[in-house]
């Protein structure tokens, strides 16, 4: 009878390109190298928006963002201008695998995987994630375990303040970090034969952000720094080393699951979105900004005259100024989209510094997703394939900027990540084809021989489940053979 109690190890390995992992940094990476022969490879392609918080949480629910309501890492309350908040786990509605594998009576170990905090409360363990506030004491569940877990390594790193001007030091912090939360994982590992065991490792995307230009001669703003450059090769070599540690005390008949949740790419610049809606007349202030980089919410804007205005990040967030919705709204409902239209066609006529287009995609979220719940943006806006972000501050006195205007930046995101998959007797050394991370949930449930609940949108993975155990329904739900109409992520 096939084994309906497999282990399953998680690798999540934060906005890495398969062209970084696979190619660029395998050189210092043996470790790597050996487990890559031991499996297959490919593109995971991941979801609008390209952005950690939601793209882990699509893939452990196999839920899209509209459905989760989770949008990014801000999200604008509900009739306010300013008024932002964090998503947390507890925003997650859908049940997420380490829910499913719980009630299923799995032991699960969770480390750090995004939205994280507050932890939840799982059969087994959960530290929470790169947004836990620096003093936080709940960042673990079971709580008792705290002092356990800080002993480890002396002390338990979430993240690093990356977009800072010493960038030796935030490379010195990396390596840190990184090594911290490995002897933590190394440490948990070792407690008892988990089912599932899933760690996330944001050191990867903080590189990116601090040294892209130093170790990519493509970048538009490339520097011979060769201290920064061997920087680079060293986090790279670390990770490896630590991967390593790590798979010495995996068994062969655990089931490995290497992934990344986005890419990355150069960053060209910055798209000023709100300086465009003022030279537009969408955006009026009573006084104009005289300094560069000041916040929209540190200026007095005149909301009677308002149409729209934006929100910076690795995409434009556009909100309009709808009457009845706002405190002060204008847009008459019966005139929104007429106006979604105007912005769509003003934005696809800007261009570039150096005259090509800019490339704007605009989309409204009902475009992108099954359904839109929670508090989604009116729209959605690529620029450049994502190689400009936007930036929402003020002052600038033109729409491009050669910099990040919230600190120093080099890299932005990108729609392909990548999954790399050992497994008992499965094939070695093979670049398969391109995967969606919406599948990724239904096809871990899968090696389980769970049904996948109706609601997840993606399907198992043919070529990953091959001699799978026969599938029961643990969880009480069903599954049909219906899934969501997919647009190519990314795409117009």
């Amino acid at each position: 009878m096939a084994d309906l109690r497999p282990r399953v190890l998680v690798l999540g390995l934060d906005s890495i390109p398969p062209e970084l992992l696979f190619d660029k940094f395998l050189g210092v990476m043996p470790n790597m190298r050996a487990l890559m022969k031991r499996g297959r490879r490919g593109v995971l392609r991941t979801i609008d928006p390209p952005i950690t918080v939601p793209a882990w949480a699509v893939m452990f629910t196999g839920v899209d963002p509209g459905t989760l309501g989770i949008y990014g890492f801000r999200h604008r309350r509900p009739g306010s201008y300013w008024d932002m908040y964090t998503p947390t786990p507890q925003m997650i509605t859908y049940p997420t695998i380490w829910d499913l594998l719980s009630r299923d009576g799995r032991r699960v170990c969770v480390i750090g995987m995004p939205p994280g905090y507050p932890p939840p409360t799982v059969n087994g363990v959960y530290i929470s994630d790169f947004l836990t506030p620096s003093n936080a004491q709940d960042f673990v569940r079971p709580t008792d375990l705290k002092n356990e877990i800080l002993g480890v390594a002396g002390s338990y790193e979430f993240d690093v303040t990356f977009r800072a001007e010493d960038r030796a030091k935030v490379g010195e912090e990396l390596i840190t970090m990184t090594r911290h939360r490995f002897a933590v994982a190394r440490h948990l590992w070792k407690k008892e034969p988990w089912d599932f065991f899933a760690l996330h490792e944001i050191g990867p995307d903080r590189l990116h952000h601090t040294f892209w230009k130093y170790f990519d001669e493509s970048h538009p703003r490339y520097e011979a720094n060769p201290a920064f450059r061997e920087l680079a090769n060293r986090y790279y070599r670390t990770l490896d080393e630590e991967i390593g540690r790590f798979l010495e005390l995996v068994p062969e008949d655990v089931r490995i699951l290497v992934a990344s949740d986005h890419g990355s790419q150069a960053m060209e610049g910055c798209f000023c979105i709100n300086e465009w809606l003022v030279d537009e007349g969408y955006l009026t202030l009573k006084q104009p900004a005289t300094i560069s980089g000041t916040p929209l919410e540190k200026l007095s804007v005149d909301w009677s005259r308002t149409r729209a205005w934006g929100a910076g990040g690795y995409y434009a967030r556009i909100f309009l100024n709808i009457a009845g919705r706002e405190k002060e709204g204008v847009v008459a409902p019966g005139g929104v989209a007429k106006l979604i239209a105007e912005l769509r066609e003003k934005l696809s006529r800007v261009r570039r510094p150096d005259g090509s287009s800019l490339q704007a995609q605009v989309f409204t979220p009902d475009q992108l997703y099954r359904s839109v719940r929670g508090d989604a943006p009116d729209l959605i806006a690529y620029f450049g394939s994502l190689r400009w972000r936007s930036a929402g501050t003020l002052g600038h006195k033109k729409w491009f900027l050669e910099e990040n205007d919230t600190g120093p930046d080099d890299s932005v995101h990108s729609f392909e990540g990548l999954y790399l998959l050992v497994e008992p007797g499965g094939q070695s050394g093979v670049e398969s084809r391109e995967e969606s991370i919406l599948d990724v949930a239904p096809t871990l449930l899968r090696w389980y021989g769970l049904q996948p609940p109706a609601h997840m949108q993606g399907r198992a993975i043919a070529s990953w489940i091959d001699n799978g155990p026969p599938m029961h329904n643990a969880t009480g739900m069903t599954r049909t053979d219906s899934t969501v109409p997919r647009r190519p992520l990314g795409s117009s």
